[in-house]
């Protein structure tokens, strides 16, 4: 193989061998585990600079192997999983640095650390999948992998919330597997391809194309969280910090949404889909989970439940741009893919310095707590703001693309989804801010330890760095290779031959 055929396989593999030799580490190792945890995402993240660049002028990279004839194992690179991959890479940088400070002194610490980096390195390589095959073995190897640190504390209500993530994950990836092989049996190789490979069934497959596009979703469902499966994700919040920043930013949830952009346009094909009149019931869909997740999380006192239902709602924005035919609303969906991710990381890196410093869990324990962790609450505040959608943050791109594209394409009640979603975002952010920043403790809050800030420097630098970026993505979205400049590329290609 040649540089070009190995870069997508050397990009899975950059977690995935220092994963598997942190499992043999000795718990004392902490200087080896570090080294092999930083030198692995900092490989990654110049490795996928690599390939970004390539494809941005064009290049192609991909690695094939053939399993059986009409059945490869497929990793390639384009322009929407240079999107997603780019996403792991940094996002799993910041996590592992924020995980190593959080984590400090805990046990288990190789166990943990061996299962986060396969957890990336299956993330990643749905990532690069070519086709839905390898999509399918990634997506499955992406539940085992997650399944320990859900239970990493091994509590009984961890126990609890990992039989529940199993059941929903592998229930999933059984509907799925039954979708991917029946449509691999129907219209043969099934690799991804701008503007999708089935069109040419014609309507002759119509019913059994609809039936089959409904098992696909159902299974990708799970890990989107669509409303009814989104059961399992308030459950998970029983783990640490960083699995469930993970969790929500970069690896399940936005597996699930990404494997439905991958379904939509890239195997069926947006155009296709259309005509198959499967985009409007997909759109509704969406639509509810996003005001139902909201509405849930408004009744929440504990922190992460709210910001996992916060999730249930935000994620469901990249499905109903998915879902809108028109290149306009395309773009508020995919770019959203990143926008969410880097606003919900900082907000539960924000939260879980607040319960490992100040031992808070609860929105109501936050009187006055800004004064306290000024730096921390500061990140959470843009993270919160740009979730309502508060130019110029991240979010208010978003919703303004979401927003446009359902005008453009006839369909004004996207505007109002997005308005009823923005004041319930608002209502249950609000509240939070008001508490933490005017609000006064009901006791005086205990003093950082010496040579610290508000906490320690691995917990305090990563969210500052996402909440930096999420002002960035706002600001600056207009530059070259910002999310939403890429994120135009992406819907350039798959409206290629369309015309309004």
């Amino acid at each position: 193989m040649n540089w070009d055929a190995w870069l997508p396989l050397l990009i899975v593999l950059s977690s995935l061998v220092p994963g598997l030799a942190i499992f043999i580490l000795r718990e004392e190792s902490h200087a080896l585990r570090t080294a092999l945890n930083m030198s692995g995402a900092v490989l990654k993240l110049f490795l996928m600079a690599v390939m970004t660049w390539g494809v941005f002028h064009g290049h192609a990279y991909e690695t094939r192997w053939t399993l059986v004839p009409g059945w490869d194992l497929v990793l390639r690179a384009d322009t929407l999983s240079v999107l997603f991959a780019n996403l792991s890479a940094l996002l799993w940088f910041l996590t592992t640095l924020y995980a190593i400070g959080y984590l400090e002194g805990s046990p288990h610490r190789s166990r943990f650390f061996g299962f986060f980096s396969l957890c990336v390195s299956a993330t990643v390589g749905i990532a690069l999948s070519g086709n839905l095959i390898t999509f399918l073995l990634f997506y499955e190897a992406l539940t085992l992998a997650t399944y320990p640190l859900v239970v990493h504390r091994g509590t009984e209500a961890a126990l609890r919330a990992g039989r529940i993530y199993l059941a929903y994950t592998l229930g999933g990836g059984a509907l799925l597997l039954v979708g991917v092989v029946w449509l691999q049996v129907l219209a043969g190789p099934l690799d991804f391809t701008a503007g999708g490979v089935l069109a040419g069934l014609g309507d002759a497959r119509r019913a059994t194309l609809i039936v089959i596009f409904a098992l696909l979703i159902a299974g990708l469902g799970v890990k989107a969280a669509l409303v009814p499966l989104h059961g399992w994700l308030p459950m998970a919040m029983v783990a640490p910090a960083p699995v469930s920043a993970l969790l929500h930013a970069v690896a399940v949830v936005k597996a699930g949404a990404f494997g439905i952009v991958r379904v939509v346009y890239d195997v069926y094909g947006v155009q296709f889909a259309e005509q198959l009149g499967v985009l409007g019931p997909l759109a509704a869909l969406a639509a509810a989970t996003i005001v139902y997740g909201s509405l849930r999380a408004l009744g929440q006192d504990d922190l992460k439940r709210r910001l996992a239902y916060s999730t249930v709602s935000q994620v469901s924005y990249i499905t109903l741009g998915t879902a809108i035919f028109g290149p306009v609303a395309t773009i508020g969906g995919v770019v959203h893919l990143v926008h969410q991710g880097l606003m919900k990381i900082t907000l539960f890196f924000c939260a879980g310095n607040l319960a490992e410093t100040l031992g808070i869990h609860r929105v109501s324990e936050m009187n006055g707590v800004a004064w306290r962790m000024p730096w921390t609450m500061g990140a959470f505040t843009l993270g919160a703001l740009g979730m309502i959608g508060v130019p110029p943050l991240a979010g208010f791109i978003s919703k303004w693309y979401l927003g446009v594209g359902g005008l453009v394409a006839d369909q004004p009640w996207v505007v109002g989804v997005l308005a009823v979603s923005t004041l319930l975002n608002a209502a249950y952010f609000l509240p939070i801010l008001y508490a933490a920043w005017f609000r006064e403790a009901a006791q005086p809050w205990p003093a950082a330890n010496a040579g610290q800030w508000e906490t320690r420097w691995m917990l305090l630098l990563p969210p500052l760095v996402t909440a930096f970026l999420v002002l960035g993505a706002g600001l600056l979205a207009n530059l070259p290779l910002s999310p939403l400049a890429w994120s135009r590329l992406i819907a350039d290609r798959e409206y290629v031959s369309w015309t309004p």
